[in-house]
């Protein structure tokens, strides 16, 4: 069964980008889904002097090697300051000593949720800018704007953002299929 690793980039315990990747999980068919949940890896803030003194840490090896066995990802960007969350940049800071092609050159279906309107569309501009160069083939990008008017139960109530997000999922598994 191919395999594929969801990953929220918040280490919020309520965030609406894990909420928006369970939904997204549960669109998939016949894959095996592995969550990786950023508080799971708890790193020091990435600087070359720690890196030349202590080494990469083991939890980034072993999330690199996590990593490989993807057939694809599913992520989902929260906005912080209109960038990557901060936890989320460090371990892309970390996981690019070990290998600067992150994503392995796989399949990515790349997303946001955000309270507001804009639906965190920088971090999706940036990271759908800077992500094929970590080794990402970006299959597309879905953003959900105004996150608690338009999801609820567990589920997305607008009928446009349903269908839109249904048609990118099914795109997404006829790249990896």
């Amino acid at each position: 069964m191919k395999k594929i690793i969801t990953v929220a980039g918040s280490n919020s315990q309520k965030s609406i980008n894990k909420s928006l990747i369970t939904y997204t999980a549960g669109l998939l068919d016949n894959f095996e889904i592995i969550s990786i949940d950023l508080n799971d890896y708890v790193l020091p803030i990435y600087g070359a002097d720690f890196e030349a003194e202590n080494g990469i840490p083991r939890a980034v090896k072993r999330l690199d090697e996590l990593l490989d066995t993807a057939d694809g990802f599913i992520v989902s960007l929260a906005e912080h300051n209109g960038s990557y969350s901060a936890v989320f940049k460090n371990i892309l800071d970390w996981l690019s000593r070990v290998n600067m092609k992150i994503w392995k050159e796989k399949p990515m279906l790349l997303m946001a949720a955000s309270p507001g309107g804009r639906g965190g569309a920088s971090v999706l501009q940036s990271a759908n800018a800077y992500f094929p160069f970590m080794g990402a083939t970006i299959t597309d990008t879905f953003s959900l704007p105004s996150f608690f008017d338009k999801f609820d139960n567990d589920e997305i109530k607008d009928e446009n953002l349903k269908a839109d997000i249904q048609t990118k999922v099914n795109k997404f598994q006829k790249t990896i299929k």
